[in-house]
């Protein structure tokens, strides 16, 4: 079989990392192209994921939709080369568009509810992979499966955090130290929302300063005012960094769930968050491993709870029942794009791993 697998941000990059080594693994033939995002081509050389980039960077709305057009075209050309059998992405725009115009089918895989690029990427898409809870119904494309995406690689089978890493870049795990991520509010599903204000930033590293180390992520340009808590290790590393943080605190909804699902305190600042929330950060607070609002300064003050009160153990139980209710989601993956992706007579693709179950 050959698949194309299509990567527009970090997190991607992760997601499709024991996708792609498992394909390979039985013998398929895998393309990954790659559009410049954050440290998303830092990660894929890190893991040596051999890959094409298609688009640089997007710094502007205006500048998104060309790099979105320049990226679809280009895809569009590599694939009618390749001549995949299917094709696979998260979010999936361009993927969904270009599927059907080289003969391929398309695995798209969401869990952002409300976008509106849906509309633009759904109705061309051959499956739609979505959490069990998600909202929306896509009809007889849409496969439910019991996980989340930050499950494919953070899933006990795939991830095994190592303390000795981080010693070597200066990290003492058994030491108190926080998690800080603050994000790029520019894409388009951005427009109108925020997360933590200047002041809000300020309160919250100045307070965890005083409680133990402190590390800060950010996806633009870190503030000069915290340089001093860059982030001490490799970007491959962030998620053994994470494991072992005492607590997270960010406006990222993608790290916020990575930190939840590894069983680290979390707390999440969004204007998204409150009622219609998301599902899957809904399902991550009824576990007891997620703390979201709207409210920046609320985020501070049950940051500074948690600080005082949490405890590991307490987390790392409540892990435990949200897995043993959860699938190892990149074997599922794997098994369904090698189902959709062989061809069957009458085009239609095969469901043998469709169910979403535990069995999958």
């Amino acid at each position: 079989m050959r698949a194309v697998v299509t990567i527009q941000h970090p997190a991607h990059v992760h997601f499709y990392r024991p996708i792609v080594a498992e394909l390979k693994r039985r013998g398929h033939d895998v393309h990954v192209f790659a559009r410049d995002k954050d440290v998303a081509l830092d990660l894929l050389d890190r893991y040596g994921i051999d890959h094409t980039v298609l688009a640089g960077k997007a710094d502007s709305l205006a500048e998104l939709a060309t790099v979105q057009l320049t990226y679809e075209y280009r895809l569009f050309r590599e694939a009618r080369r390749i001549d995949p059998d299917v094709m696979t992405a998260i979010g999936g725009v361009a993927v969904a568009h270009v599927a059907p115009l080289v003969g391929s089918r398309s695995v798209v895989w969401i869990d952002n509810e409300g976008a509106q690029s849906h509309r633009i990427t759904t109705p061309f898409a051959h499956l739609v992979c979505t959490p069990r809870r998600f909202r929306e119904d896509y009809g007889d494309k849409h496969v439910r499966y019991d996980g989340y995406h930050e499950l494919a690689y953070l899933h006990p089978e795939r991830f095994d955090p190592d303390p000795e890493r981080l010693r070597e870049h200066g990290v003492e795990p058994d030491e108190r130290f926080f998690f800080v991520r603050f994000r790029k509010w520019c894409a388009l599903h951005d427009v109108g929302e925020a997360g933590f204000s200047p002041a809000a930033k300020r309160d919250l590293v100045s307070f965890l300063d005083d409680h133990g180390e402190v590390y800060v992520s950010s996806e633009s340009a870190l503030p000069q005012e915290f340089a001093e808590y860059r982030l001490p290790v490799t970007p491959d590393l962030v998620h053994d960094l994470l494991y072992y943080a005492d607590c997270y605190v960010g406006d990222s909804a993608t790290m916020a769930t990575e930190a939840a699902v590894l069983g680290t305190p979390a707390v999440r600042a969004q204007s998204f968050a409150g009622d219609g929330d998301m599902t899957n950060f809904v399902e991550l607070e009824e576990y007891g491993l997620l703390h979201s609002t709207p409210d920046d300064e609320e985020a501070v003050a049950r940051a500074k709870a948690l600080v005082r009160e949490a405890d590991f153990e307490t987390y790392q139980r409540r892990r435990e029942r949200m897995l043993d209710d959860k699938i190892d989601v990149a074997r599922y993956a794997t098994d369904l794009l090698v189902s959709t992706g062989k061809r069957l007579p009458g085009g239609v693709p095969a469901r043998s791993a469709a169910d979403g179950g535990h069995g999958s």
